[in-house]
């Protein structure tokens, strides 16, 4: 899990922004419209970066497709020391 966090988080271009995701999705679960408010980015962003952080097990889904709550997965959980780390890198 490690490898795949250092991997999308700092190895990749748009990994600061994925940061930024995982952050917010841990103070408080959101839908991609309210994290492109919160965030300043477009919306097209945020579910272009939600996809990739779903695809490698870092965030899960709650509800339908239009109005899914993300919220980091239980291995991101476990492994959230690595998470800010990172983001400590990154900043």
């Amino acid at each position: 899990m490690e490898k795949v966090l250092w991997y999308v988080l700092a190895g990749t271009r748009g990994g600061v922004n994925r940061a930024r995701l995982l952050r917010a999705i841990d103070e408080r679960p959101r839908n991609p419209n309210q994290l492109a408010e919160e965030l300043d980015l477009n919306y097209d962003t945020i579910r272009h970066h939600l996809d990739v952080l779903v695809e490698n097990d870092l965030v899960e889904s709650s509800g339908d497709d239009y109005g899914a709550v993300y919220l980091p997965s239980e291995a991101t959980r476990d492994h959230w020391d690595t998470v800010e780390d990172i983001i400590t890198q990154l900043e």
